[in-house]
């Protein structure tokens, strides 16, 4: 992807008046205080380990003077002032840099010390005895309190799925959510007292966009992400087709083990959800299904984050999917203030009535990233030290303050202070829906060859140049091989 886990670049940040500190954080990694890739190590201090992360988290591990940073959190959470993390920066490309790991551990290179890992692609790594065991390496009392307080959701894209010990210390988690402009839609008519907590079904959430796009005089109803790319296969359309109760391999049980799981891909359900999405695009077409009008504009199939959020955050469209940097940059007083909405998915099938366990209800695709330690560092002492002082409440909240990041124990959302961390704040609510109903992309090793077959499939069926029934099979097919391909070679 050409973004983060969730497929964004270089995000911004939650509080506009934090600006300034991280462009001088970002000054300070340019002056040689965060070193470039395939240059860092070199020659570093007694104690420095070396950790990879993309710009956005690289600008906010150092700061100069008294101005808070995630370095100066770790020290005061109890690691030792002799050690420093050195900051590999990377490519913000999810695919890129999954890439770049895998030839440094294929490799046995080292530095870097620890790797930060899309929690879609951790396991693949965790399967080939390329991390750190943290179970084994850990304390007990550390390990119940990440058992205890971390979002389960995040933690098992870091287990081992046969063992399930920890290999991975979930740094933030992201969830997807429904932002909405309240004011548009109670203006057209429609209460959405309750949706934070109750999202609507679709058909209603549909019509109400519909209604407030024509009300307001705005040109774009409902904004999301439906390019060919890892955002619509790991989440847009995981969320869209989880609501309707499909599901790519028969539930959540089939998530994290390839080989014989059953492909679902073109169920019913799965159909429908397609068809829905084709509504929203052309309106009463070939494909579509009754009921729902048409609230987006053709361009979401070109479109990936940023360029759906900007429409919303200019004001020209009513709702926007997105991840939680858009409700950090949408909901400050300069922007929507409190006419900013914000839920999880609409639904069109229940939990209830879904067949497959986990699927049903509103939901919200899983992203973020998991620090695990490579095997091949001479530094492992001082790595696990470093992950220790993060997994420490105090270190959480100044990664969220600094660059809106979501903690992975999220009670911590509803206990920051909103004029220190921002908007998300006032969300907490929707923050704990979210995780309740957090969906997790089959992060397998199959995942990035199967990933791309199916946003090519869903895109496709999107722009109609398949049927949704005709990709779907076709998309079956092509699974059911990948899979085979697994058991033949006795994985």
């Amino acid at each position: 992807m050409g973004r983060d886990t969730d497929g964004r670049r270089d995000r911004p940040t939650g509080r506009l008046e934090r600006r300034s500190f991280l462009k001088a954080a970002s000054a300070t990694t340019a002056a040689g205080t965060v070193a470039v890739a395939g240059c860092v190590g070199q020659g570093r201090e007694p104690n420095t380990v070396v950790m990879t992360a993309a710009s956005d988290v690289a600008g906010i591990m150092h700061s100069e003077g008294d101005e808070p940073s995630i370095q100066k959190a770790l020290w005061d959470a109890g690691l030792d002032e002799d050690i420093r993390v050195e900051v590999q920066t990377v490519v913000s490309d999810s695919a890129q840099r999954m890439q770049t790991t895998q030839s440094a551990l294929e490799a046995g290179r080292a530095p870097p010390d620890i790797h930060m890992m899309d929690s879609g692609w951790t396991v693949p790594f965790i399967l080939r005895n390329q991390t750190v065991n943290l179970t084994e390496e850990l304390p007990d009392e550390l390990l119940q309190r990440v058992n205890d307080t971390y979002l389960n959701a995040i933690l098992e894209t870091a287990r081992h799925p046969e063992t399930g010990d920890l290999h991975a210390l979930p740094l933030f988690p992201d969830l997807g959510f429904t932002l909405y402009r309240e004011d548009f839609i109670e203006d057209a008519g429609y209460d959405t007292d309750d949706w934070a907590t109750n999202p609507p079904s679709w058909e209603k959430f549909s019509h109400a966009i519909a209604d407030a796009r024509d009300q307001a005089g705005v040109d774009y109803g409902f904004t999301t992400q439906a390019a060919a790319y890892e955002g619509l296969s790991c989440c847009t359309f995981n969320e869209v087709m989880t609501s309707w109760g499909g599901a790519y391999f028969g539930g959540l049980d089939n998530l994290f083990l390839a080989g014989e799981r059953p492909i679902t891909v073109d169920g019913e359900q799965v159909i429908q959800a397609i068809r829905m999405m084709r509504s929203f695009i052309e309106g009463e077409e070939e494909n579509t299904l009754d009921g729902y009008p048409q609230i987006c504009p053709s361009a979401i199939v070109q479109w990936t984050e940023q360029q759906s959020l900007n429409p919303f955050a200019d004001g020209n469209a009513v709702s926007n999917r997105n991840w939680s940097y858009a409700i950090a940059q949408t909901g400050t007083e300069e922007v929507f203030g409190d006419n900013l909405g914000v839920m999880t998915r609409p639904y069109a099938v229940s939990q209830e009535e879904a067949e497959y366990e986990g699927t049903g209800g509103t939901a919200a695709a899983l992203g973020g990233w998991n620090l695990a330690v490579s095997p091949f560092s001479n530094r492992q002492e001082e790595a696990l030290e470093v992950l220790k002082a993060f997994s420490h409440e105090e270190v959480m909240l100044t990664i969220f303050q600094l660059g809106g990041f979501l903690p992975p124990n999220l009670d911590l959302v509803a206990e920051a202070d909103a004029s220190e961390v921002g908007p998300v704040v006032r969300y907490a609510d929707v923050v704990q829906k979210a995780s309740e109903n957090a969906v997790p992309r089959p992060a397998t090793d199959l995942w990035p060859e199967q990933s791309a077959l199916i946003y090519q499939s869903v895109n496709a069926a999107y722009r109609g140049v398949q049927s949704p029934q005709s990709a779907m099979n076709e998309l079956a097919q092509e699974l059911e091989q990948s899979e085979a391909e697994v058991g033949s070679n006795g994985d």
